[in-house]
């Protein structure tokens, strides 16, 4: 079998370019971490901040570079692909020790394998992957193969970002019962102590096994990273104010606009940044849950949509700080290749004519809409307080066209809970984007039942599903973007969501006692990436304490940071 063997003799290991040269190792820094959550096995609760957090217990075959994308070793020494793309063969770096000091073996990988597809475990977005390969050989205990059932450009990617666990650790438990618990682990921070629904501390481990390496040189310099846990933001920025965070991320603009003009932001105590990279844009909308009536209606979606005054919502509630979606896949567009889908405006006339085509009409004596005898009601599943200033004016405006809107209001894991059984009308979902798109999790026919899935919208369309299929060939990702482009298309005309509005750089406040490289965050990275390449800096530290005990400013920070300045 002809193969092609990476990473080849000419790689070279060198340091991690944006990391800086003028870190140190030690201290603390505690961030929010949203709601607290129902697991931190990235398996079993498939989440932005799980992943963080796993990526940093547990490793991952290969790795990308930060800059290049290029692949790169990891727990996997070398690997090779065969050349008809169908086996891919992996060799395990002999030094690679988990946290125990037993060595990391392609037992551990075949059963991690085996663990994610077991139909019993709740992995389901993790077994879209992994179903694309048969199970993999384990050729010695430090060589493993997969063969792919099917040509895919994704394939080396789901296996080289495969995060391995320790058979021997964990192989007796019951997976869906490993939720908190990880006493081994092989990456650079362990769990520390864990107050349920406040806090969780992760220790920097001095014996991973990769500490030494000229990559990781100047990263992950803290010797603890503390997750605190609110169950609003506002909760959160109350805890910043006081000392209690010391990195918050804003993601609304009353507190970017109006929260940030008092004393320590003035004194420059609290550094505002906005950071400008290539962090990929998501999307976030009312997602309707086309499984059940009325969201069934390609034309009731569409007059959800027209209902919503997002002109309205950015200038009254978010001083005109974002732009309005009109994609789900925006960072594909460019002045040179512009989005031509419609902006949705807000239009109650049109609106209502889609909802009589729908048989909806409104019963004189109620005011609301009916058909067949039910009235139009729905109920809007919530998992944050502060979604009700915008659900109040979207509720009146649905009010005005006869339909009767009820705010459900659960906590993370309840919300979690009835998004995993489909037990929902209508709810307020945002998703993050890889910097290589796939939408086969989100919008593939198929992932529709898929419980713990993307597509949580149970979207199905047969050009969809087409096209899916086609992209999986195309290893040019040019033109995968532009397969996307028309799934895009396709998708915005079925309506699955209400788009809402996204901004597209990271909000930061911060206190003034942190090192950072220059370019702040990493080059695809968000507000996470601070976790793993800023320091604690005791110099900066004392000084904040003597200006704020004597009411001194400091000297300010750039406020609008572009990573191509400074990173050449």
């Amino acid at each position: 079998m002809a193969e092609q063997v990476f990473p080849g003799d000419k790689w070279e290991e060198k340091p991690d370019p944006i990391a800086s040269a003028h870190a140190r190792r030690g201290g603390e820094i505690v961030v929010f971490g949203g709601q607290y959550p129902k697991s931190i096995n990235y398996y079993l609760d498939n989440n932005v901040l799980s992943a963080e957090i796993f990526g940093v217990m547990f490793e991952s075959l290969l790795t990308i570079n930060p800059i290049t994308l290029d692949y790169e070793p990891n727990i996997a020494e070398k690997w090779s692909i065969s050349d008809d793309k169908a086996a891919y063969t992996f060799h395990i770096d002999p030094d690679a020790r988990w946290s125990d000091g037993e060595p990391i073996t392609a037992f551990d990988v075949r059963w991690t394998y085996d663990m994610i597809m077991d139909p019993k475990n709740m992995t389901g977005p993790h077994k879209i992957s992994m179903e694309r390969f048969d199970p993999p050989e384990v050729i010695d205990s430090h060589s493993i193969r997969f063969t792919a059932k099917d040509v895919h450009w994704k394939n080396l990617l789901s296996l080289g970002g495969l995060s391995i666990m320790p058979r021997h650790a964990y192989g007796d438990m019951d997976f869906n019962k490993i939720v908190f618990n990880f006493p081994v682990v092989s990456g650079p921070y362990e769990p520390g102590r864990i107050r349920e629904g406040t806090f969780i501390e992760f220790d920097r481990r001095d014996g991973w096994w990769q500490n030494d390496r000229p990559r990781n040189r100047n990263k992950y310099n803290f010797d603890t990273v503390t997750f605190r846990f609110f169950a609003e933001r506002e909760n959160a920025f109350e805890a910043f104010m006081q000392g209690r965070i010391d990195l918050f991320p804003v993601y609304t603009s009353r507190i970017w606009i109006n929260e940030t003009t008092s004393n320590p932001f003035f004194r420059n105590h609290i550094i505002k940044q906005r950071i400008f990279n290539h962090q990929p844009i998501g999307f976030q909308g009312f997602a309707m849950n086309m499984r059940r009536r009325p969201f069934d209606d390609k034309r009731v979606r569409k007059a959800m949509a027209l209902l919503l005054d997002r002109e309205k919502m950015n200038q009254t509630l978010m001083y005109n700080q974002y732009f309005l979606h009109q994609s789900y896949f925006e960072d594909l567009y460019s002045p040179e290749n512009p989005c031509k889908n419609p902006v949705i405006e807000k239009d109650p006339r049109r609106a209502r004519q889609l909802l009589a085509e729908a048989g909806w009409q409104i019963n004189p004596d109620t005011g609301y809409l009916e058909k067949d005898g039910r009235r139009f009601t729905f109920k809007f599943l919530t998992r944050q307080a502060g979604t009700g200033r915008f659900l109040s004016i979207y509720g009146e405006d649905l009010k005005d066209a006869g339909i009767d809107m009820e705010v459900d209001q659960k906590d993370w894991s309840a919300w979690a809970r009835d998004m995993d059984e489909f037990n929902f009308d209508m709810t307020w979902a945002a998703w993050s984007s890889g910097i290589f798109k796939d939408p086969e999790g989100m919008w593939a026919s198929g992932e529709a039942g898929r419980q713990g899935g993307a597509n949580i919208t149970g979207f199905s369309d047969p050009e969809v599903d087409r096209l899916i299929e086609k992209q999986k060939t195309e290893f040019d990702v040019e033109e995968r973007n532009g397969i996307y482009r028309t799934i895009d298309r396709i998708v915005s005309e079925s309506y699955p969501y209400v788009l809402l509005w996204n901004t597209d750089y990271t909000r930061l406040l911060y206190w003034n006692k942190f090192g950072t490289p220059a370019t702040v965050l990493s080059k695809y990275g968000d507000e996470n990436s601070a976790l793993w390449y800023w320091w604690a800096d005791p110099e900066s530290k004392a000084i904040l304490e003597d200006a704020e005990e004597r009411d001194l400013p400091l000297p300010p920070r750039e406020m609008n940071v572009h990573f191509d300045e400074h990173f050449q």
